[in-house]
């Protein structure tokens, strides 16, 4: 049988437009391998692999010191381990509210621990919202940056020929927070990104989501006959922030945790990866589809990148 060009055309159209479309699934056991859509169709060479281990919630109730610790001796001890990881936020159980605010010494000295007796790779911190003490705007950002050794909450640094931008996504308002960045970081980030070669590929990383699939699935919230995604679930301003990203065309890749729940969205060119939570359903189990676990990513020199999640054996303690 021959084919016409009209026909080889349509059979590779079609071939990338699954590999573009597939969809990302990953259930509650085992290692999820990179889907069609997480592979990148490239001979391009990988520069960095990291781990993304976001929505730690470390805390010594239910064990969770002891699953942490299993967690950082699982990544390390990937036949292809990660060089460094980035902590995604909600690194401690909850210093935000007043009652875990009592016993946000003690949380923070936990995590501590947990790094010196577990973790040997360097790694880098974004603040959560729970992270943020009393939910305080200023008082609370000052101890989430000294307690994780940053400057400030938000900050960017370079590694393997790509820029890392590290957001703040908690903004405190009354009775709680909304996920946006405020006028600072705005300009901060518009400047950042102004600043950067137009040859070095960017990856974004906040807390909260910028753009998710997931957060439609964080609660009920279809109960009112529509579909009502909160504030505090992903970003108010994402509309704003995904048109500076339009503009800068190297910005390749945006992280994020905080909905415990697994998704990749793509979007103008941006892949965007919600990566589960290494304490899944805040140390009591699953969180719905997805146990405890991490991300493992892998860029690359032409700006693609691939994800693949993995999840690491615990039980739930009592």
């Amino acid at each position: 049988m021959t084919h016409s060009d009209n026909d080889s055309n349509f059979l590779s159209t079609r071939r990338n437009l699954l590999t573009t479309a597939a969809a990302t699934l990953v259930g509650v056991g085992g290692v999820a391998n990179a889907s069609a859509a997480e592979q990148p169709v490239t001979k391009a060479k990988r520069l960095v692999r990291f781990a993304h281990m976001t929505d730690v919630h470390v805390q010594t109730d239910r064990a969770a010191d002891r699953g942490f610790e299993t967690a950082l001796a699982h990544v390390q001890q990937q036949a292809d381990p990660p060089e460094w990881i980035m902590f995604g936020g909600d690194n401690v159980m909850n210093v935000d509210s007043k009652d875990g605010a009592a016993t946000a010494e003690l949380q923070l000295k936990t995590w501590n621990r947990c790094l010196k007796n577990g973790l040997s790779l360097p790694y880098q911190v974004c603040v959560g919202n729970h992270d943020v003490l009393n939910m305080d705007a200023n008082a609370g950002k000052k101890w989430a940056a000294d307690a994780f050794g940053l400057t400030q909450s938000y900050y960017h640094f370079e590694r393997n020929g790509w820029r890392f931008v590290v957001l703040d996504s908690t903004m405190p308002v009354a009775g709680g927070y909304k996920a946006r960045l405020g006028e600072a970081q705005a300009d901060w980030l518009q400047t950042t990104l102004k600043e950067t070669s137009t040859t070095t590929p960017i990856a974004i990383v906040s807390h909260i989501p910028i753009l998710s699939a997931s957060a439609f699935f964080d609660g009920d919230n279809e109960q009112s006959g529509d579909w009502v995604v909160p504030g505090a679930w992903m970003h108010l301003d994402a509309r704003s922030i995904k048109d500076l990203f339009l503009k800068h065309s190297n910005v390749k890749l945006s992280l994020s945790g905080h909905i415990h729940l697994v998704d990749e969205v793509r979007y103008n060119n941006v892949a965007y990866y919600c990566n589960g939570a290494v304490c899944g359903g805040w140390w009591k189990g699953p969180c719905q589809e997805f146990g405890n676990g991490y991300a493992l990513i892998d860029l690359f020199d032409d700006g693609t990148t691939q994800r693949t999640f993995v999840y690491f054996p615990w039980q739930a303690q009592p």
